[in-house]
């Protein structure tokens, strides 16, 4: 599987979203330097490309909807490809990775770089095999559930861990519904539904 970072994750996903596949514009916050490492990674692993434009449009980081331009001062877009849709669970709609517009540069009135609407669906992941989270999972779905002392004992967490990782890991990342119950003589015990 292949491991990416966070940025790279966001800029994947926004790609993903748009209708001509663009990768541009960035995050507001990557710029110069890291914007090429992060591209050039991406770039590197087929995930995704060039596309050379007939527009002489200029390439203008305040609008950051081209790339760069070629010694023909053709712009170049970025677009996701097939492979860069896969990697983030995403399946492509017909056999070409090119949008079918990636022969027109973005004009300046199309303003696609507004930021996208949070997702409120969680994204449907899986724990690897053997990890804390797994473990966590697995305690959770046994017969009885568990305890948040249990959770610990077994991990090595902090309590704050154990709950932070209801919250976020589990909740909102693996979009689990954690529930709890007092149970006499055992406190607090916390289960997840079993599939």
């Amino acid at each position: 599987m292949t491991k990416l970072s966070d940025t790279q994750l966001v800029i994947l996903s926004a790609a993903a979203q748009r209708e001509d596949r663009n990768v541009l514009p960035l995050p507001g916050s990557l710029r110069g330097g890291a914007a090429t490492k992060v591209v050039g990674a991406l770039l590197s692993r087929g995930l995704i490309a060039e596309t050379t434009t007939d527009s002489q449009t200029k390439a203008d980081a305040a609008l950051n909807r081209i790339w760069r331009n070629d010694e023909d001062e053709r712009a170049i877009l970025l677009h996701i490809t097939d492979a860069g849709l896969a990697v983030i669970g995403v399946e492509p709609e017909g056999g070409d990775s090119a949008p079918e517009a990636a022969d027109e540069a973005p004009s300046a009135e199309d303003p696609q770089d507004a930021p996208a609407e949070a997702d409120p669906e969680p994204k449907s992941r899986t724990p690897r095999a053997g990890t804390k989270q797994a473990k966590l999972i697995e305690m959770l779905r046994a017969e009885g559930g568990a305890t948040i002392d249990e959770i610990v004992a077994e991990t090595g967490w902090q309590p704050h861990t154990v709950r932070g990782a209801f919250a976020g890991a589990l909740k909102k990342k693996l979009g689990l519904e954690v529930t709890s119950e007092k149970v006499a003589g055992r406190g607090r015990v916390y289960n997840l539904p079993r599939d």
